[in-house]
């Protein structure tokens, strides 16, 4: 059975880093990073070590790059990735699951339909998967920005943007720190779980912990509404436990008065390794002059991705809710 493209750059891009990872005995994230930088540049680096760069110039041959789509090489990429962060990558790490990705993208598009240019940005962006499954589906002129603190995963999504030939603009730092960044129509976050150790930093926000440390995912929250336009949208991949936790009070209060809850899209457990890993997608609006609270929200229970016809009939009740939504 012949493969498929995404199959055939997948197996390229594994045995190039697996040549550089044994060579070199670095870790195969950190070699997938070299792998894609001699893709983008059609060549092994001046000074590599004579004998793999052979190696990988031979390899080089055996693979025309151009003759790919975006859309595989993003996939390519994302399952070199997830080889690489299989069982050494800590949870608030791992890569937003590709269907989840899409409809993230699906909301994104019918939200800012109407917008002739749109600002979008990714907080948390870890390997860039989520912000570039979403700027496939979105049809007009967007300025994308994206921040991650992790040195490869930021290396890995800059690359990745690269080879797909996206232009995003990229913030190494602590996203909860201040950004050099006009504020955006169009968060998309898959939001990291857990607390955050810079209780200092964390006092400057409303959503801080009475005592001890502060939940990450919550000063992440407020942290994007700062950075949203009036009446601008924010997506959130959130744990399903996000409402029932011992801060929840406080961020349903926070909430509720600079924002509005436009809908709330829970995720099949099946998406995810396990129930305690369940997700949902939290669509707000950051509230303006002209804005107001949906009579009602968007709350949709999605089927297993693999039913395919439960699928069709959720999409179709969620195409009527935005048409009665945008009038």
């Amino acid at each position: 059975m012949e493969k498929t493209g995404v199959e055939t750059l997948f197996g390229w891009l594994d045995e190039a880093t697996e040549l550089i990872r044994q060579h070199r005995n670095e870790t195969y994230l950190d070699s997938l990073t070299i792998t894609m930088e001699i893709l983008f540049y059609e060549g092994a680096p001046e000074d590599m070590d004579d004998i793999l760069s052979h190696k990988l110039e031979n390899t080089l041959t055996t693979i025309d790059f151009h003759s790919y789509s975006t859309d595989e090489i993003r996939k390519s990429v994302q399952l070199a990735i997830l080889k690489g962060m299989k069982g050494s990558t800590q949870q608030q790490h791992l890569m937003t699951p590709e269907t989840v990705g899409l409809i993230v993208g699906y909301l994104s598009d019918k939200l800012t339909k109407d917008k002739e240019n749109l600002r979008v940005f990714d907080p948390v962006s870890g390997t860039g998967n989520l912000l570039t499954t979403v700027l496939a589906q979105l049809k007009q002129k967007v300025t994308a920005f994206a921040s991650e603190v992790d040195q490869t995963l930021i290396q890995l999504s800059v690359l990745s943007a690269n080879l797909q030939k996206k232009q995003i603009e990229f913030f190494h730092q602590d996203s909860l720190s201040p950004f050099l960044m006009d504020p955006v129509d169009l968060i998309v976050a898959d939001l990291p779980v857990g607390y955050y150790p810079d209780d200092i930093r964390a006092n400057d926000f409303e959503l801080k912990a009475d005592s001890g440390h502060s939940y990450s995912h919550h000063l992440l929250i407020e942290q994007s509404l700062k950075y949203t336009t009036e009446a601008g949208y924010l997506i959130f991949v959130v744990p399903e436990f996000l409402f029932d936790s011992d801060q929840s009070d406080k961020l349903h209060a926070y909430i509720q008065e600079y924002a509005h809850i436009v809908g709330i899209i829970r995720l099949p457990e099946t998406a995810f390794k396990s129930e305690k890993n369940a997700k949902s997608i939290l669509i707000l609006q950051k509230k303006g002059q002209h804005t107001s609270t949906p009579k009602q929200p968007l709350l949709v229970q999605m089927p297993s991705f693999k039913n395919s016809n439960a699928m069709a009939d959720i999409l179709g009740k969620m195409n009527a809710w935005f048409d009665t939504y945008s009038k």
